[in-house]
C-alpha cells in the first residue's frame, strides 16, 4: 500500500470547477504519487503529516521551452550585444560560435546544473529539446523531476560569413536521418522513470526544415500521440526569409502544408503578421487559434535584447493557448512569471490585462492542456502529486492578501521551500536532495570558462570573447 501524507496548508492553490481557486487553511492528502484529497479538512487516517501551515501550497510549473545542454552558459556571454541588421537577433551571429566552443563535458555540466536551477525555481515538468537526450533522461531521472525530450533535428543551419546577412547550409538526408532518430529515441525513453519520462518531436526551426520534413513531423505525431513542438516568428530574418520563399507568413506556410495541430507547441511566435517589426498585413492569430496550437511564450530571451509579444492580451484575446517556458537564462519560471506580466501590460499599455491570474494559468493549466494531461498543472483528486511550498512569512512575501498576486509579483527562489514530484521530496527546507549544488556550480564554471577561450575557433571572423561581449567595465589598474 502507498503511504498516505497529510499535508496542513496555510493557503493551497486548489483546482474547483475548472480553474484554480484559494482555499484557507485547506487540508491536501497524498497516496504514493497522487492526489487524493484537498478540501478544508480531512479526518481519515494517515502515516505521516506535514505542517505546512506557514506555507502556500501551489502546483509545480509546466516549463514548455528549454535548452538545458546550452543555456546556462548564455550567461555573461549575450546580454547587452546585438546587431542591427540581424535586427538584434543573436541566432546568426553569436549563438553559433558559442555552440561550436562548447564541448561534450560543458553540455553535460549545463544539463546537470540545469536540474539544480529548475527545482529552485519551480519547475517540476520540463520540455527540453536539444541533441543529448539520452544524457538528459539520465539527468532527470536521478534529480527526480518530471520530463519531456526531444532530440531535435533540421534540415539546414544558419551561417553568416560577413556578420551583414544570414545565409543557409542545406543537408536534406541529415533531417531524415535525424528525424527516423528522434522518432526511435522516443521509443525508447518513453515511460522510463515510472512514467515521469516521455518523448516529443522537435523540428528545430521553421526556417531550417523542409515541407517534407515538417509533413513527416506532423504524421508522426499524430500517430505516436506526442507532442509535436517548432520554433517559429522567432526572428525578423525569419520571417522576411519565409515570406520571400513562400509569399507568406510562417504560420500562414505551417497552415498552408497541414502541420498546424492541437499537439502543437510553437516556440516563441513573436514576429507575426501585424507586429511593428514585420510590418506585413494578415491574422496569425486567428490560425493559430482556429488549429487549436499552443505557444511557448518566452519573455526574457527576447525583452533582454528589447524585443516583445505584441501582446501577450492581444494573443489570449484572439483565443490562443498561451504556455510559458525559460528558453535561456536565468531557467526560472519565478521570473518568467513576472516578466510575462510586466511585459504583457506595457505592450499593452493597460494594467488590468496580463493579470497574475492569467500567467500562473499559462504556467500550469494552459500548458496541462496542450500536454493532454488533467493530472498535471492542478491541486485535486486523482493529480499526480507535484507540488510546490512557498512561505508565507517573508519580506518578500508580506503581508499577504492575494498569494498569486504575490508570487507572481514579488516571490523569490528563496519563498520555495519545499518542492515536491510525484509525491517525493526533491528540496526540502530550501535544500536540495537529489542533486549536488555545488558540484554543478564549479562544472558549470569550467565548463564556461573552456568555452569563452574557444570561441573565436567557432566564429564568422575569429573573434575573442572580449570582442563576441565585451566586458561591462574596464579592469582595475594595479
Amino acid at each position: 500500500m502507498a503511504k498516505r501524507v497529510r499535508i496542513d496548508c496555510g493557503q493551497v492553490i486548489a483546482f474547483q470547477g475548472g480553474e484554480h481557486r484559494v482555499l484557507d487553511g485547506g487540508v491536501v492528502v497524498l497516496e504514493g504519487e497522487t492526489i487524493v484529497h484537498v478540501g478544508p479538512s480531512f479526518s481519515g487516517e494517515v502515516d505521516e503529516a506535514i505542517d505546512a501551515r506557514d506555507m502556500l501550497v501551489t502546483p509545480g510549473f509546466i516549463n514548455t521551452h528549454t535548452h538545458l545542454a546550452e543555456s546556462p552558459l548564455d550567461k555573461s556571454l549575450v546580454e547587452d550585444v546585438g546587431k542591427r541588421q540581424f535586427y538584434y537577433s543573436g541566432l546568426a551571429d553569436m549563438l553559433p560560435a558559442r555552440s561550436a566552443a562548447m564541448d561534450e563535458d560543458a553540455r553535460r555540466a549545463c544539463v546537470d546544473f540545469s536540474m539544480a536551477e529548475l527545482i529552485r525555481t519551480g519547475t517540476t515538468t520540463v520540455m527540453e529539446m536539444g541533441g543529448i537526450g539520452d544524457y538528459v533522461a539520465d539527468a532527470v531521472e536521478r534529480a527526480g523531476l518530471r520530463a519531456y525530450i526531444a532530440n531535435g533535428y533540421r534540415s539546414g543551419r544558419w551561417f553568416t560569413r560577413d556578420g551583414k546577412k544570414v545565409e543557409y547550409a542545406w543537408d536534406e538526408e541529415a533531417g531524415l536521418r535525424g528525424f527516423r532518430e528522434a522518432v526511435a529515441f522516443i521509443e525508447q525513453v518513453d515511460g522510463r522513470a515510472n512514467g515521469r519520462i516521455k518523448g516529443f518531436l522537435s523540428p528545430m526551426q521553421v526556417d531550417t526544415c523542409t515541407e517534407e520534413l515538417l509533413r513527416l513531423s506532423r504524421q508522426a505525431s499524430e500517430s505516436m500521440g506526442v507532442p509535436l513542438a517548432l520554433h517559429v516568428s522567432q526572428s525578423v530574418f525569419e520571417f522576411q526569409e519565409m515570406v520571400r520563399r513562400h509569399g507568406l507568413t510562417p504560420i500562414e506556410w505551417l497552415e498552408q502544408i497541414g502541420f498546424l495541430s492541437e499537439w502543437n507547441i510553437l516556440g516563441h511566435v513573436i514576429f507575426i503578421a501585424g507586429n511593428s517589426w514585420t510590418n506585413f498585413t494578415g491574422d496569425d492569430l486567428a490560425i493559430l487559434a482556429r488549429h487549436g496550437a499552443s505557444v511557448a511564450h518566452c519573455v526574457w530571451v527576447f525583452a533582454r535584447r528589447g524585443l516583445a509579444m505584441e501582446s501577450f492580451p492581444r494573443y489570449q484575446a484572439a483565443g490562443v493557448n498561451l504556455c510559458l517556458g525559460t528558453d535561456t537564462c536565468p531557467q526560472s519560471m519565478i521570473e518568467a512569471l513576472r516578466w510575462t506580466a510586466v511585459i504583457g501590460k506595457v505592450m499593452a499599455r493597460q494594467t488590468e490585462v496580463a493579470t497574475a491570474g492569467d500567467v500562473f494559468t499559462a504556467a500550469t493549466l494552459n500548458a496541462a492542456r496542450m500536454l493532454r494531461r488533467d493530472d498535471l498543472g492542478r491541486i485535486a483528486p486523482g493529480a499526480k502529486a507535484d507540488v510546490l511550498f512557498w512561505r508565507l512569512r517573508s519580506l518578500t512575501m508580506t503581508p499577504l492578501r492575494d498569494p498569486i498576486r504575490n508570487l507572481v509579483y514579488n516571490a523569490t527562489a528563496n519563498d520555495l521551500q519545499h518542492v515536491m514530484v510525484d509525491g517525493r521530496f526533491l528540496m526540502r527546507d530550501g535544500q536540495l536532495l537529489t542533486v549536488d549544488e555545488q558540484t554543478v556550480i564549479d562544472r558549470l564554471q569550467e565548463a564556461g570558462e573552456r568555452m569563452w577561450a574557444r570561441l573565436p575557433e567557432g566564429d564568422w571572423a575569429g573573434r575573442s570573447i572580449e570582442e563576441l561581449s565585451p566586458p561591462t567595465y574596464r579592469p582595475y589598474q594595479a
